[in-house]
């Protein structure tokens, strides 16, 4: 696929067929994902693939806890809730899947349930948990890194016939992820990717979000024109 072709068809798929995944096919992502550049050529990431039975109790005891109103138990520091045209953004793209789903405001079931899908990585056959080095926090730098390789996971997927959603509420528990994938102590848990075939029938993988354009937040300074 074109590259432009590629970036602009992209989107977050949050319904999966259960089909599994091939591992070569996850490995030939990750080769081509591992060009992403980094901080001096660190390479500071890791990634764990978790599928089969340990994906499902990672699923299951994450929906557990968070249902149970757990504390969030992230390794990361994080912003809290989101405010201004950022709570914005976030109110307009829940808006979009909701009504591509028909979930009404008031139908506070359905609602949770979407929540909870969440933290079920969207029932994805496959997650991906990017890790890296502890010795390198506080970590400004390598989150950067990461989050390089983590869109070329969901390009290089996309462009396999795979698709993707990067999903910090797969990994709220992370006590719970680093247990059961067996993670070494000396790498931090930032967040995962849940993979799969898209399941064409859900509605909500064909919400395509909404982008500011470029004069919203660019600035080009020195230019003659």
């Amino acid at each position: 696929m074109e590259f432009d072709t590629l970036v602009q068809a992209r989107r977050s798929v949050r319904g999966y067929l259960k089909d599994p995944v091939p591992r070569d096919l996850i490995a030939d992502i990750l080769s081509v994902a591992s060009r992403a550049p980094s901080s001096m050529n660190t390479q500071p990431w890791h990634v764990h693939v978790l599928t089969g039975e340990p994906l499902e109790e990672v699923r299951r005891r994450n929906t557990e806890e968070m249902a149970a109103g757990k504390p969030v138990a992230r390794e990361i520091v994080t912003h809290g809730e989101y405010e201004g045209v950022h709570r914005h953004r976030q109110v307009q793209i829940a808006k979009q899947l909701f009504s591509a789903m028909g979930i009404a405001r008031e139908d506070k079931e359905r609602r949770q349930d979407w929540v909870m899908r969440g933290f079920r990585q969207f029932d994805a056959p496959v997650s991906l948990v990017l890790t890296y080095d502890r010795d390198l926090d506080p970590g400004a730098i390598v989150h950067f890194d990461l989050g390089a390789l983590c869109y070329g996971i969901c390009l290089a997927a996309w462009d396999r016939g795979l698709g993707t959603v990067i999903n910090g509420q797969g990994i709220m528990r992370s006590n719970i992820v680093r247990e059961v994938a067996r993670i070494p102590d000396d790498e931090v848990i930032l967040t995962c990717i849940a993979m799969g075939y898209p399941d064409q029938r859900f509605a909500a993988n064909e919400v395509r979000s909404l982008r500011e354009g470029v004069p919203d937040f660019a600035r080009f300074v020195g230019f003659s024109d």
